[in-house]
């Protein structure tokens, strides 16, 4: 969605709707509990960026800590984006599995650290065989499927083949380990960490099992938000990818030492009946990931009836009047589909407009 860019020093009311922000100081306090959490350890954050998709954010996170001065990215593109910006240090969590697209990783890996996942044979000979033909070498990552379900080796057994074949292909290195964990909604946080220790230890045991056969495996890039403060605690992980963290969504509200940063405003249009209104925003700017409704701040007795494309109408429960004209906070419950949507945050603190970053 594009907007035009509020000048810094205008107030959130007078700002156009509706309007992605970023509160500063919400998205600074979730910063400094993870440089705060990682300060001391040998285990960093590598800020997962699918979600807030801008460089300016990622540094965000390097200057005040805890982390690798690196990244990791879902995609090429974002890597790309990633790069120009400055940030150099880019693990992609994902398969890059087309010619064309391993081509472009080849430019790009001439320009940084870039490493990139793989889980299959046939991959990793594309990815030598490309980087060979562009004078190009490309670090790889074996995935581990902990609990996803989509991409990953299944057994130890295969991580060690794969890391035999990279270390025996020209044009590839092979630097180590990467696994991502399946997301639940935890009330009891001994479950928590239970299950974030089970799934990062099954990384480990590949890890053992490849330097078993004398591969040395310089990395294991293992857990996210939910496990942030379980991943340090386990010997030889080096970074956590965490993502979620940063802006923050009503999903995780079992973590309660995060703040939500993003929120969307918008407007009361109409007053259709007593005890209903409704706002000019609908899915084509907030996301609707499995049915569940986004929330109003600071408006307990208001809740999200239905969404529409470019309308959502909302319920008051309780004795508070809404008119057309007001102005209202939505907290998403998943900010990763909401984000992409839209092409700018606006940059808030206090109230007022402190800078806009593209996404």
């Amino acid at each position: 969605m594009n907007r035009c860019q509020p000048q810094p020093g205008t107030p959130v009311e007078e700002l156009d709707t509706p309007s992605l922000l970023i509160d500063l100081d919400s998205l600074e306090h979730n910063f400094r509990v993870v440089a705060d959490t990682y300060r001391d350890s040998v285990c960093k954050m590598r800020e997962h960026t699918k979600n807030i998709k801008s460089p300016d954010i990622a540094r965000m996170q390097i200057e005040i800590g805890g982390t690798l001065n690196g990244v990791c990215t879902a995609k090429l593109a974002e890597a790309e984006v990633m790069i120009s910006g400055g940030i150099t240090d880019i693990l992609i969590a994902n398969q890059i599995v087309t010619r064309d697209k391993i081509a472009r990783l080849c430019t790009l890996s001439k320009k940084g650290d870039v490493k990139v996942c793989v889980d299959d044979s046939r991959n990793v000979r594309d990815l030598s065989e490309v980087a060979q033909i562009h004078g190009a070498t490309i670090g790889v990552l074996i995935e581990v499927d902990t609990s996803m379900g989509r991409a990953g080796i299944r057994r130890v057994e295969q991580g060690v083949e794969l890391a035999k074949l990279a270390v025996s292909l020209p044009g590839v290195v092979f630097r180590g380990l990467m696994s991502h964990q399946h997301l639940e909604e935890y009330t009891d946080d001994k479950a928590r960490v239970l299950v974030a220790r089970e799934n990062i230890q099954k990384t480990l045991d590949v890890k053992a099992a490849i330097e078993a056969e004398h591969i040395p495996v310089e990395m294991v890039s293992s857990g996210e938000t939910f496990s942030y403060d379980v991943a340090p605690l386990m010997q030889g992980v080096a970074d956590v990818e965490g993502g979620t963290y940063a802006l923050m969504c009503t999903r995780y509200r079992y973590m309660p030492e995060f703040e939500i940063a993003n929120k969307v405003l918008c407007t009361v249009i109409r007053a259709p009946r007593p005890g209903v209104v409704v706002c000019d925003v609908g899915t084509r700017a907030m996301s609707l990931p499995n049915g569940e409704m986004p929330e109003v701040e600071n408006m307990p007795g208001v809740k999200v009836e239905t969404m529409h494309e470019e309308n959502i109408v909302l319920r008051i429960d309780d004795a508070r009047s809404l008119n057309v004209g007001d102005k209202l906070l939505l907290l998403p419950w998943y900010q990763d589909m909401m984000v992409n949507r839209w092409d700018q945050f606006i940059a808030i603190r206090n109230g007022v407009v402190e800078d806009v970053w593209e996404i």
